[in-house]
């Protein structure tokens, strides 16, 4: 029964995601500015890592993506492997966010059982996530913000707050998008 807490929560809004997303022209290419937002967003967090991510029914696509300089993912065996803009749907908390439509912080996540399990723990060493949802004017979960950290981190109240008011800027400039190409 413990395998069965790991596993991805069912989506049921999916379909209408992967919509709104194709509507949107997100979630198939890395974009310049979510490039530089996650970058903004680890230097105020100070974390390794920074994504906004898109998330349709099979995968996650990080069209925002900021790793350190010298900073390695590394395998559970360290050796370096490449950090990419697609992860698998089950890995990382993200999916988690987009159900639950909800910000997750999670200071050490191996103090959570449910949380402990999953691949990006053993694959890259991450121990603390904060992410956010990216929740459209249509009522859309699109996906998240989020950073990541190899070392437990106490994000307390200032970081939930700061995600969150961050997410809120995403969403802002995905709706200045919008207006613009349907201007």
């Amino acid at each position: 029964m413990f395998y069965e807490r790991l596993l991805t929560p069912v989506d049921e809004e999916a379909p209408r995601r992967v919509l709104r997303l194709r509507e949107l022209r997100l979630g198939d290419v890395a974009d310049p500015e979510f490039d530089a937002f996650a970058r903004d967003l680890a230097q105020v967090t100070g974390t390794p890592f920074a994504m906004v991510n898109f998330i349709d029914e099979q995968r996650q696509f990080f069209a925002g993506l900021y790793v350190a300089p010298g900073v390695e993912a590394v395998s559970g065996g360290g050796e370096p492997i490449e950090m990419g803009r697609e992860m698998a749907r089950d890995h990382g908390w993200c999916p988690h966010v987009v159900v639950r439509r909800l910000p997750l912080v999670l200071d050490d996540v191996c103090d959570y059982p449910r949380f402990a399990g999953n691949p990006v723990v053993d694959t890259i060493g991450i121990r603390s996530y904060m992410g956010a949802p990216l929740i459209d004017r249509c009522g859309v979960a699109l996906g998240t913000i989020c950073v990541v950290d190899r070392e437990p981190r106490p994000w307390g109240r200032p970081g939930l707050e700061l995600i969150k008011a961050r997410a809120a800027e995403m969403v802002e400039l995905i709706h200045r998008r919008e207006d613009l190409a349907t201007g």
